[in-house]
């Protein structure tokens, strides 16, 4: 069982790194963007302590095979749970209420020829370097060369002056590299555009062409630019100018002739060739009939109000012209595709292109690289904007990308995702190094090919409200999920932003593409827009649970991830938890984000999450169940030095979300019994709110744990327990 057989320390090591770098833990998540994804290895790590035999750290790293294990999850999201039941052999069903959702985790578990695919995506790449790879050459500053890759077009947003009418230049600064990854720093000059490199980023001097001085500060700051042409003050966005103009006054590019001799990166300013390109693509596409690019109007929402803001109201206008010849193009290939799981790793790969290449993009003056869009999980809206190279650069005598943000870089990213399918394997530190090990006999899929005889295995999955779904009583040997967290990111608002292309691509061939977005009112996520608060978010996690608890097997799990910065948020959980006529047998604390995620680091935010298990009838160790908070202290401090044994360095936020964890629990196991599900929702999230407060709240624990809380740090970093004293019931359990 989860509760005695979950080994904190051991998990939290694995989750913590892999967290830190996902891809190479678990390559299968590059199939396509999703967000926030929990860590496979704590998947696993639940399963196998539910079914396999103990110890963890042994059956970790070999084949497990639990035929007979039917498994559900009802917030399949980007489906970690069910890939990771699916490769231990159990047969699962998945449901999401969003598409996007339901079409990535298909393609994440459909088996795929990748020899057929390799082939195809290969073809299709050289299709579109023969179309418009021309488009994408510069001309080297070193040697004169044509035929210089163009790695990354920088863009700055334009405005046209309130008085005088002449476009002004949007820029917040002029510093273009920072002398990081460049040897020095390289600056744009505010007066003649040539880009000058530089020692000191405080003292630049003067720009090496015009002899004018440099400057770090831009002119664009707080919503105001002054015009430099007539000294008016103009405010920005302004949503009535319409869609954002920009223009071209950068590139950083790539020359394999001169890479040998050159040390650092090539960036130049764009020359005559560079802008009659871009003309020759703004003139075919104003006279092209684009038969795939979305018409779609943005819709307001919590997140695409900013987009509405800054005049943006279709999702073509965020594409400047060659980024929408280039998607063109690629669907018009795509199409031509017979092989049905051939054409949908395609247009998955397009979906998931998009991200990399639009008009919202940034540029990482320190990493140089293209920020995608989805970069902070949100759409912001920047004034320097980063368009990548759409096929991408290979280098020819390596076979590696060059860059990011490219058709080259999806594929081979693709193909290391699905290739993971055919071999998992686990990652193992020893001795500070890390070896990869195989699990033979393990796969991901709905089918084997390459196995004699072929294997198939049962996968369920639809986009379907799972508090609709009918489910047999008894039926469900465990339930394991992710579920939303109230007052999240808004995932439907973003996701039809890819949403709105793959459905002109391939929508008539599934029901689930029928709607003309991906947001729906049943969502669990709290939205002003759409009138969703947290007593919507209570009623329908409780109607999920309610149905999942009557088709589980007598003291099967419903064990589902959780966090958030605030306690009210809790309350739903124990509602829906108490609902469903559960206990809840189990807290424990994971991580489950990445510290140095951008909408995380330097905040308060918590990367712990808490696995929350619960049981119809079960028993649960007699210390958990205390009625003090010095009794939860107690074991918050446990949880705090397990956490800590597996090398996290839990902070401040982390320690209250632990706190929020165990209290809800012990909520649970105390009202339970004369529970009145009828009563109205707000009541019912009193009662437990009344509860805790009585029981003395946050406050009270914190109170016990002043030494950990004091030594804890307030904010999110990058990171790569003494035994409570033993007494005579130690090892007592309590039954329900």
């Amino acid at each position: 069982m989860i509760e005695r057989h979950f080994d904190i320390p051991f998990v939290a090591n694995l989750a913590l790194r892999e967290k830190q770098i996902q891809q190479n833990y678990r390559p299968i998540i590059a199939v396509h963007k999703w967000f926030a994804r929990r860590p496979g290895t704590l998947f696993r790590a639940l399963l196998l302590s539910e079914f396999a035999s103990p110890p963890l750290n042994t059956s970790f790293y070999k084949a497990n095979k639990l035929h007979g294990v039917r498994l559900a999850d009802p917030f399949m999201g980007g489906g970690t749970p069910l890939i990771e039941a699916n490769r231990l052999c159990c047969d699962v069903v998945g449901f999401d209420i969003n598409p996007m959702s339901y079409w990535i985790v298909r393609q994440e578990i459909e088996h795929l020829n990748l020899v057929a695919y390799r082939h195809a995506a290969t073809k299709l790449r050289e299709e579109l370097e023969v179309e418009i790879g021309h488009l994408y050459r510069t001309r080297c500053m070193e040697c004169g060369s044509t035929q210089a890759n163009a790695k990354y077009f920088l863009w700055v947003k334009v405005q046209a002056c309130c008085r005088c009418g002449q476009d002004i230049d949007l820029f917040p600064g002029f510093l273009i590299s920072e002398d990081r990854r460049h040897p020095k720093n390289v600056f744009l000059c505010q007066v003649c555009g040539e880009l000058t490199e530089v020692g000191d980023r405080k003292q630049p001097g003067n720009c090496f062409s015009c002899g004018q001085a440099l400057t770090l500060q831009g002119p664009a700051r707080r919503n105001h630019c002054i015009c430099p042409h007539c000294s008016a003050d103009n405010k920005y966005p302004d949503a009535r100018l319409g869609p954002p103009q920009h223009r071209m006054f950068a590139l950083e590019y790539y020359c394999s002739e001169c890479k040998k001799g050159h040390s650092g990166r090539f960036f130049k300013k764009p020359d005559d060739l560079d802008q009659a390109k871009f003309a020759e693509v703004k003139a075919l596409v104003s006279e092209m009939q684009l038969q795939f690019v979305p018409e779609d109007e943005i819709l307001p929402g919590v997140e695409s109000d900013r987009l509405h803001r800054w005049g943006y109201r279709h999702y073509r206008e965020m594409f400047n012209a060659r980024q929408l010849l280039g998607l063109e193009l690629s669907c018009r290939l795509i199409t031509k595709q017979k092989d049905q799981r051939i054409k949908n790793a395609l247009a998955t790969n397009l979906s998931d292109l998009l991200r990399y290449q639009n008009m919202l993009c940034r540029y990482d003056t320190m990493a140089l690289k293209s920020l995608d869009i989805f970069s902070v999980h949100g759409f912001p809206v920047g004034l320097v904007q980063c368009e990548s190279n759409f096929l991408g650069i290979i280098n020819g005598d390596k076979g590696i990308n060059i860059g990011s943000g490219g058709w080259s870089n999806i594929i081979e990213k693709f193909f290391k995702g699905k290739s993971y399918c055919d071999a998992p394997f686990e990652i193992k530190h020893q001795g500070g190094r890390k070896v990869q090990v195989p699990i033979r006999g393990e796969w991901i899929g709905d089918i084997r090919n390459n196995g004699i005889p072929s294997e198939k295995r049962m996968v369920e999955l639809s986009c379907r409200n799972a508090s609709e779904v009918e489910w047999t009583p008894e039926s469900l040997d465990a339930v394991f999920t992710d579920p939303p967290y109230f007052g999240n990111v808004q995932y439907a608002e973003l996701m039809d932003f890819c949403y709105v292309w793959l459905r002109r691509l391939v929508g008539d061939q599934s029901p689930a593409f029928a709607k003309p977005s991906t947001r729906d009112y049943d969502e669990l996520t709290g939205n002003i827009n759409m009138g969703r608060g947290l007593e919507h978010f209570t009623e329908g996690l409780s109607a999920v649970f309610q149905r999942l608890a009557k088709a589980l097997k007598p003291g099967a799990p419903l064990a589902f991830t959780y966090h958030h910065n605030s306690l009210e948020a809790y309350l739903p959980v124990a509602v829906a938890i108490l609902d469903a006529g559960l206990t809840c047998s189990g807290s424990l604390p994971c991580p489950a984000e990445m510290g140095a995620s951008i909408h995380i680091s330097g905040t308060r935010s918590s990367i712990i999450d808490t696995v929350f298990v619960c049981r119809s009838t079960g028993r649960v160790p007699h210390r958990w169940i205390t009625d003090s908070p010095e009794g939860i202290s107690q074991l918050v401090r446990e949880d705090f030095e397990n956490l800590q044994a597996g090398g996290v360095k839990p902070t401040q936020g982390d320690i209250r979300c632990i706190i929020f964890g165990q209290l809800i629990r012990l909520s649970i196991w105390y009202l339970r019994h004369g529970w009145n599900s009828i009563r109205p929702c707000s009541d019912r999230l009193q009662v437990v709110a009344d509860w805790i407060a009585e029981f003395g709240g946050l406050e009270a624990v914190e109170y016990h744990l002043r030494s950990i809380w004091l030594e804890a740090a307030a904010n999110q970093q990058v990171m790569v327990r003494e035994s409570q004293e033993e007494y005579a019931k130690r090892d007592a359990e309590i039954s329900f």
